[in-house]
């Protein structure tokens, strides 16, 4: 799997639309580059719209995690959990989304999309349930099942579930440390849970 373009709208401090291209242009030719800007940029959100396109999760929020507060303006006709990934909604917008293109597993064009809105198109208005699709690029077709067949596509399609995703390509903030401090046998368990052996072999050949 490899992501070739990430956009966006109204995610946190990311107000207004935003694309960026992996493939082309300078990032395409750099092969590897570093995301860099001050405290609350959107760094981090760029992330989080990867996340939120491919999964429907952002590593910041914990998802089912009992005793949660409610978050919101006191005006607010609706305040959400505060592990509800929908809060990353810009304040004062009435929607958002985000869009991940990338390579699939199969070699195909795939785009997935994530998407929140207020109802009425309201910025105070209750907040409607996040809509998601799957987008075969080059035929245009969208993906046709439940929200469980939906995500499981995409399971495949990227090569890895959600956790693994989380613990291989992003590694969250703090759990970098926790990494380098495991044993060897858990570091072992790590690789070989997230990529074939045989990669590691042919490395180390």
């Amino acid at each position: 799997m490899k992501i070739l373009s990430l956009a966006g709208e109204n995610l946190a401090s990311l107000t207004g639309a935003f694309t960026i291209d992996f493939a082309g242009g300078a990032l395409g030719a750099a092969g590897l580059f570093a995301i860099t800007g001050n405290t609350g940029a959107g760094k981090s959100t760029l992330l989080d719209a990867i996340c939120l396109a491919l999964y429907d999760e952002m590593p910041r929020f914990i998802a089912n995690r009992k005793h949660v507060a409610e978050v919101g303006r006191a005006d607010d006709e609706e305040k959400l959990k505060a592990n509800d990934v929908r809060g990353i909604l810009s304040r004062g917008h009435a929607s958002g989304c985000a869009e991940v293109k990338f390579r699939g597993c199969d070699g195909r064009i795939w785009l997935a999309r994530w998407a929140v809105r207020r109802a009425r198109n309201r910025s105070e208005g209750r907040f409607q349930a996040q809509e998601r699709s799957l987008t075969d690029v080059e035929s245009g077709q969208v993906f046709s099942g439940s929200k469980r067949e939906l995500q499981d596509r995409i399971d495949e399609l990227v090569g890895l579930s959600w956790e693994r995703f989380r613990r291989a390509v992003i590694l969250p903030q703090g759990e970098f440390a926790a990494f380098l401090k495991s044993s060897a046998d858990e570091r072992s368990f790590f690789f070989n849970d997230t990529a074939t052996t045989e990669i590691y072999t042919a490395i180390s050949i």
